[in-house]
C-alpha cells in the first residue's frame, strides 16, 4: 500500500479551500448553526456549478465523472474540515448507491438523475425509539394490500426528515420469522398524508427527527430488493456509512486551538503556545489526526481496489470518532473557562468552535453505528472472534 501523496494533491487542495472560503459565508454558517439543519441549497448549487456535487458518479446518471479518486478524497476531507452542510447530500448519495445496486430500472431512471442534480433529498429510516442500534428489531409494519403496502410505525434519528422527499425505510413485513429475515426496504415518498416529522435536537444543537407513519400507502414499485430480504439491502447500505471519518474535524479543532495558543498570553505575558503543557496537548491531538487519516486511507484504498473494507471501515469510524472526543475534551481543558463560551457568542475565543466541537464530538460515537457496534464488527469480521 502506497501512503505517499500525489504531487498534484496540494494544488487541488488549495483550489478546494479557496472555493469553500468563498461559498461558505458567515451568514451560511450561522444559518446552519441556528437551525441545526445540515443542508443549504446555495451550497449545493455552488457545488453543482463547479462540477463537484456528484464526483465519481457515471455521467449517464448526471454525475461528475471528471474528478480522480484522490481529488474526490481531498474534496470530502476539506468539506468536512469546514463543517460544510453535507448531511442531506451524504444520505441522498448513500441511498442512491443502493438504488443503483438493487433498485428497479424504473426507479433508477426516476430517482438517480434528480438525486445527482440536487433536486431531491433522501434520508435514512432505520432506528426506532425502542430498538436503538439493534435495527433488526424494527417494528414499523408494512402490510400488503394488493399492489400497495400500508405502513404504520415510527423511526428515530431521521435527520433532515422534515425537508426530505423520500425516506429509505426499513419495515417489518413478516413478524413470524427470525428478526433478520422478516424485513423489507422501501423508498417512501415523504410528502404525503400520514407522514409526520417532529424535531429532536442533540447536545450540539443539530436537528434530527422522530418520524411517524400512519396508514401510509406505498406502491410496490417503491420496494427495494425482495420481500423479507431487506436485511441484506440495509447492511450493504450500512457498509458505506461505516467507512466514515471525523479526522478532518479533529484537524480543524487542532488548527483553531493552535491559533488561540499563538495569539493568547498568560499573566506573565508569555504566549500560550510556548507553554510545554499546551504544546504537548496540541501534539497529542495532531497525532490523533494523523492516525485517523491513515486508517481512513486504508479503507479508501481498499474501496478503490474493489475490496470491501468490512472491518477497516468500522475501524476508521470507531477510531476517528473517539479520537475527536479525546482531543475535544483535552483541548477544552487546556483552554480553560473561556472554552465554555458557545459558538458565535460575543467574545468567545475562536468564535466558540472549541465548545461546539466538544458538544458535537459526543454524538459522533453514536452516528453510523455506536462504538460498541463498530467494535463488534471489527472483532467478528476482522479478528474472526465469535459473536
Amino acid at each position: 500500500m502506497d501512503f505517499s501523496k500525489d504531487p498534484r494533491s496540494d494544488a487541488f487542495r488549495a483550489e478546494v479551500r479557496e472555493f469553500l472560503a468563498d461559498v461558505i459565508t458567515p451568514e451560511m454558517e450561522e444559518r446552519v448553526y441556528r437551525t441545526g439543519v445540515s443542508h443549504d441549497d446555495d451550497f449545493n448549487a455552488a457545488l453543482l456549478e463547479r462540477g463537484w456535487y456528484a464526483p465519481g458518479w457515471p455521467a449517464e446518471w448526471g454525475g461528475d465523472a471528471d474528478l480522480e479518486p484522490y481529488q474526490q478524497d481531498i474534496l470530502d476531507e476539506e468539506m468536512a474540515r469546514v463543517d460544510a452542510p453535507l448531511i442531506s447530500r451524504g444520505t441522498t448519495f448513500a441511498i442512491a448507491h443502493m438504488i443503483l445496486r438493487a433498485g428497479t430500472e424504473e426507479m433508477k431512471q426516476e430517482i438517480l438523475p434528480k438525486a445527482l442534480r440536487a433536486e431531491i433529498i433522501m434520508v435514512l429510516g432505520f432506528s426506532e425509539p425502542e430498538s436503538g442500534s439493534d435495527v433488526a428489531s424494527a417494528q414499523c409494519r408494512a402490510v400488503r394490500d394488493g399492489d400497495e403496502w400500508v405502513i404504520n410505525g415510527q423511526k428515530m434519528f431521521t435527520t433532515n426528515g422534515h425537508i426530505a422527499d423520500y425516506v429509505f425505510l426499513l419495515t417489518r413485513t413478516n413478524p413470524d420469522v427470525a428478526k433478520h429475515k422478516g424485513l423489507t426496504m422501501f423508498l417512501v415518498p415523504m410528502k404525503q398524508p400520514g407522514v409526520e416529522a417532529q424535531g429532536v435536537f442533540t447536545l450540539s444543537g443539530e436537528r434530527t427527527n422522530i418520524t411517524f407513519y400512519n396508514d401510509v400507502r406505498v406502491d410496490d414499485r417503491w420496494r427495494i430488493g425482495e420481500v423479507d430480504h431487506g436485511w441484506q439491502v440495509m447492511t450493504a447500505a450500512l457498509q458505506d456509512e461505516h467507512t466514515a471519518s471525523f479526522g478532518p474535524r479533529t484537524a480543524r479543532l487542532v488548527e483553531e486551538c493552535e491559533a488561540w495558543a499563538a495569539e493568547t498570553v498568560d499573566a506573565a505575558g508569555r504566549r500560550k503556545l510556548d507553554d510545554p503543557d499546551v504544546r504537548t496537548r496540541l501534539a497529542r491531538a495532531a497525532t490523533e489526526v494523523e492516525v485517523s487519516e491513515l486508517v481512513l486511507g486504508r479503507a479508501e484504498w481498499m474501496n478503490e481496489q474493489g475490496r470491501v473494507p468490512e472491518a477497516e471501515g468500522p475501524m476508521s469510524k470507531l477510531y476517528s470518532s473517539e479520537a475527536l472526543v479525546r482531543a475535544a475534551q483535552d483541548l477544552h481543558e487546556m483552554m480553560g473557562p473561556d472554552a465554555l463560551r458557545s459558538f458565535l457568542s460575543p467574545g468567545a475565543p475562536r468564535e466558540g468552535r472549541v465548545d461546539h466541537y466538544l458538544r458535537y464530538s459526543l454524538g459522533t460515537t453514536i452516528y453510523a453505528g455506536t462504538s460498541e457496534v463498530q467494535r463488534n464488527i471489527v472483532a467478528q469480521r476482522g479478528l474472526g472472534l465469535p459473536r
